[in-house]
């Protein structure tokens, strides 16, 4: 028993006080925004997204260990889902299968891929086909990109649960109890829930979009498949600096406000490693993708064939 004491003491010396401060930030900004949203007048939902936008990319930087030694402390910290959608514990297992780089983009084994295999596109009904054509542009991923990928999710792991997957199952079913707390909060205050999910979730998820819509290609060599976004301040702060994608994928385990020195000292040599997969600016996607693939939906060279 002291031993366990003495080794959880130990595991909460290592806190990070910067992370702290942005997650104090996120939840002052979004109560704020909610409990005055009548004061507040119709642009109450910009900042509560903002924040819950933040909030998942607070959760991002918890699930990589911090601002604690201590996984539960550090989820305790993000346990109210401000953006509804993913649970925790799911986004969490799901995330850090996503980061074993050799398979990234790969359509069945990297559970954050948008690529699609061939047989599977094959078969997929002419509407679902028009769907993805669209969530292929930079408007589509903003618009329908967020339910898509919601609603992939649900029916993959209803079709895992009802094979006996109880870790899946324990995700979502403690995800039940962080919504509550929620939505006690949003009832509470006065916010409708279907307002909060058109005017705080879906706008949320578009946000988080923009950063996902771009970081990752389909290359022949791993290292390749990772982007650097030279991101303007705005994105800088509200992805944690994870614009600087390739760097992160390199060392998953650096805070998010190591990730700038870290770049800049060694940005050639990133981007000689990252095959030069640079952009210069979120705005640069509006022009060059905005109605316009980036890339074709079936991989280019993975899951070619029924095996």
């Amino acid at each position: 028993m002291r031993t366990f004491v003495f080794q959880n003491a130990l595991s909460l010396k290592r806190i990070e006080g910067p992370t702290l401060a942005a997650l104090a930030g996120c939840y002052l900004v979004w109560g704020l925004a909610t409990a005055f949203h009548q004061e507040l007048g119709f642009w109450w939902w910009l900042p509560a997204a903002v924040a819950a936008t933040f909030h998942a990319s607070l959760q991002h930087e918890v699930l990589h260990g911090h601002p604690t030694r201590n996984a539960l402390v550090n989820e305790a910290l993000v346990f109210p889902p401000l953006s509804v959608l993913y649970p925790y514990r799911r986004f969490k297992a799901m995330h850090l299968r996503h980061h074993n780089n050799p398979l990234l983009t790969d359509p069945y084994d990297d559970p954050e891929s948008w690529y699609i295999a061939k047989g599977d596109y094959e078969v997929l009904h002419p509407v679902m086909r028009a769907l993805l054509r669209f969530n292929g542009t930079f408007a589509g991923r903003l618009v329908i990109g967020p339910w898509l990928g919601f609603v992939g999710l649900v029916r993959a792991d209803l079709a895992r649960v009802r094979a006996g997957d109880g870790q899946v199952r324990a995700h979502w079913l403690l995800h039940l109890p962080a919504l509550a707390v929620l939505l006690v909060w949003l009832w509470a205050v006065g916010v409708p829930v279907w307002i909060y999910l058109l005017a705080v979730v879906w706008p949320a998820h578009a946000l988080l979009a923009i950063r996902t819509y771009i970081e990752h290609r389909a290359e022949a060599a791993p290292e390749h498949r990772s982007a650097i976004v030279e991101a303007e301040w705005p994105f800088r702060l509200l992805f944690l600096n994870n614009s600087l994608h390739a760097v992160h994928h390199e060392r998953p385990s650096v805070p998010w406000y190591d990730l700038p020195r870290l770049y800049r000292q060694e940005r050639d040599a990133v981007l000689m490693r990252n095959g030069g997969y640079l952009v210069r600016g979120y705005r640069s996607l509006i022009g060059r993708y905005l109605f316009r693939r980036r890339e074709p939906i079936v991989h280019p060279f993975r899951r070619r064939t029924d095996q």
